[in-house]
């Protein structure tokens, strides 16, 4: 980490009412001390209001990420962020991500009547925005999507399609073609990021070996230097504090 000032991470989770759309709110500032920071798959689509260096405000909708990538700190100052579940991209969002898988599309700079003024207070616009998502709850939806989701999410992404099949009432072939419709990924894909992620906190706390339903260690290393650029050992060293993912644990 470098500059005058530590980076500061705040996390808010959200409004039951919200929950099976939104995972969580985020704030972080001073990026500029982040000297090289890493950002990894979490399975969430997240829409990210920024405050650039130079001044600048702008709004993107960043898709699922399949690779890790290096964080912009040196061009973001702070940023607000709102951590979609996937079903919100049809329900909430209604905005295609398949195309922005592993990059972002930039927004109107008023998008849901957001503006740079509300950067200067996180509680105030997590409020905002619960109230903008809560309205664009529709009153009916497809419980089979619903309950999708809440299965594989409780599963921790170990679960098999067939197991989702019979839970909801859908053929896998309907379940991988709704994922690559509406995510741009397959079942698999995402699985493979959910069980990755729930890995992290076993990482982090020093358990080297696949908590999870991994084929052997040798696969389960494999898989984390996939999603993350390195393997478990590094990942649990967590040099210069770079794994910005990290930063969830001392929150939620």
């Amino acid at each position: 980490m470098t500059g005058d000032q530590p980076l500061q991470f705040h996390l808010i989770e959200p409004d039951h009412q919200i929950s099976d759309f939104v995972y969580c709110f985020s704030s972080f500032n001073n990026l500029s001390a982040i000297d090289e920071g890493i950002i990894i798959p979490n399975g969430k689509i997240d829409l990210i209001l920024s405050l650039m260096e130079n001044g600048d405000f702008q709004i993107v909708l960043l898709g699922l990420e399949k690779q890790p990538k290096i964080a912009p700190g040196q061009t973001i100052s702070k940023f607000f962020s709102i951590s979609f579940q996937p079903l919100a991209v049809e329900y909430i969002l209604k905005i295609p991500v398949a195309g922005i898988l592993n990059k972002g599309e930039l927004l109107s700079d008023d998008f849901w009547s957001f503006g740079i003024n509300d950067l200067e207070d996180f509680e105030a616009f997590c409020r905002k925005a619960t109230d903008k998502i809560i309205s664009l709850v529709p009153e009916n939806i497809d419980r089979r999507k619903q309950n999708l989701f809440r299965h594989i999410l409780a599963a921790q992404g170990d679960i098999r399609v067939q197991e989702l099949s019979a839970e909801i009432g859908w053929s896998p072939r309907q379940i991988n073609q709704y994922f690559n419709t509406q995510l741009g990924l397959s079942l698999k894909s995402y699985c493979n990021i959910l069980r990755f992620q729930a890995s992290l906190r076993h990482i982090w706390e020093g358990e080297l070996y696949p908590q999870l339903n991994y084929t052997d260690q040798s696969h389960f290393i494999k898989e984390v230097k996939k999603l993350s650029g390195v393997s478990p050992k590094e990942l649990n060293k967590n040099e210069n504090s770079r794994f910005l993912q990290f930063l969830v644990y001392n929150k939620k």
